[in-house]
């Protein structure tokens, strides 16, 4: 890859930001395809962000992702929403159009997808417990109720965080019963006995950190856990799944589906299936 006064600037935005796979994946990808790109991490502060979004705009950067804390947090700094992102109210993908910087949210689709091929698992008439209503816990509830999921139960550490998501999604899905509750609350070990399909959508797993009282041994023999956090490469959640004998899967694969999606939307143009995923395993030495 060339950099020269005509190559376009792509990145991410997140704190932290220096476990991203992403740049890695997303110059191979544009590598592959011959795009005078080049894609690069920014790594912004909670405090910062509005600042960052200014710096965007005045160097011209033609699009970036979006990642935790701050997927919600930048849709004021931004001109107008996708459908998609709109619905959902939270963006991971930004793309320059003309002066506007237009907000995306391509994390659902990444997310189904990784479900269908990494766990071979249909939403359809399903429940699910989500762990976290942020920003990739809407994109994860849209998704799901969208898919046909018969109940989705939210669990997080604000209860009233979680509530007001429910009340928010019932009214766009009347299909789905939606519910919920406080992480530590005895309604999770009561609820996790029936569920088909367990998701983290927060950043626990990252440094090791875990959940505290999740008893995954109460879990049915056929159900799933999905962790949508990628490294390390296997979470504490995903050990104790393991070890439990319950089917699970991390979060590469929605990582390379979204990322996907993401570059299509900024260079028009479909990336070659399988470079992006070849490009992690390989760094990975998977």
């Amino acid at each position: 890859m060339t950099i020269s006064g005509k190559t376009r600037i792509l990145g991410i935005i997140g704190w932290p930001v220096e476990h991203s796979l992403s740049p890695l994946m997303q110059n191979a990808a544009l590598e592959e395809m011959g795009l005078d790109y080049v894609y690069v991490p920014f790594p912004v502060r909670e405090e910062g962000l509005g600042a960052a979004i200014g710096g965007m705009r005045a160097l011209g950067v033609a699009g970036f992702n979006v990642t935790i804390p701050h997927k919600t947090a930048v849709i004021p700094c931004l001109d107008r929403l996708a459908p998609e992102a709109a619905l959902i109210g939270a963006v991971n993908t930004v793309k320059r159009e003309g002066d506007d910087l237009v907000g995306y949210n391509t994390d659902g689709v990444g997310f189904l997808n990784s479900l269908r091929d990494d766990l071979g698992f249909d939403p359809a008439g399903a429940r699910i417990l989500l762990l976290g209503a942020g920003g990739a816990g809407r994109a994860a509830l849209a998704s799901l109720c969208r898919a046909g999921a018969a109940q989705v139960l939210i669990a997080n550490r604000n209860a009233e965080r979680g509530e007001g998501l429910a009340e928010e999604f019932r009214s766009f899905f009347s299909g789905t019963q939606i519910a919920a509750f406080g992480l530590g609350s005895p309604s999770v070990t009561d609820e996790i006995q029936k569920v088909d399909l367990l998701v983290n959508t927060t950043s626990v797993g990252m440094g090791d950190t875990v959940f505290e009282g999740l008893d995954l041994s109460l879990l049915k023999p056929d159900a799933s856990v999905y962790d949508m956090v990628y490294a390390p490469w296997e979470t504490p959640l995903l050990k104790e799944a393991r070890r439990q004998g319950v089917r699970c899967a991390n979060g590469i694969g929605m990582l390379v589906a979204q990322g996907e999606c993401s570059l299509e939307i900024w260079t028009g143009k479909v990336p070659p299936s399988g470079v992006m995923k070849s490009r992690i395993w390989a760094a990975l030495g998977r």
